[in-house]
């Protein structure tokens, strides 16, 4: 069914001073979310997982990606999502200065 009506994901951060060169959770997401975006506002490189092993993207220093994970529902009336509950990880060498964010949409359901 066709949703006219998207809401924000809690903005979620971390201090890329607490970096360690391992995955840290940023966060869990608690809604299916239909946009996501991570804006790497640190000085240092980072690495982005969602199972916290496995390398799934690169941003560089003061870079950003977003993902509209709708544009790819086909045929039209499908719904592609990044799923609720999915871990997002970051990683980056230690010593940074800077925040990297995640922010994001999601369809509540039933609206």
């Amino acid at each position: 069914m066709v949703k006219n009506k998207v809401l924000p994901i809690p903005l979620a951060s971390i201090d890329s001073a607490t970096f360690t060169g391992a995955y840290q959770l940023l966060t869990t997401l608690a809604q299916p979310c239909v946009t996501l975006q991570i804006v790497n506002n640190s000085d240092r490189d980072i690495t982005v997982s969602y199972d916290g092993t496995i390398d799934h993207d690169f941003i560089q220093d003061t870079k950003e990606r977003g993902w509209a994970f709708q544009n790819n529902a086909q045929p039209a009336n499908f719904v592609a999502i990044l799923a609720k509950n999915t871990k997002v990880y970051v990683k980056g060498s230690a010593g940074g200065t800077g925040l990297v964010t995640l922010s994001g949409w999601y369809s509540p359901q039933g609206l």
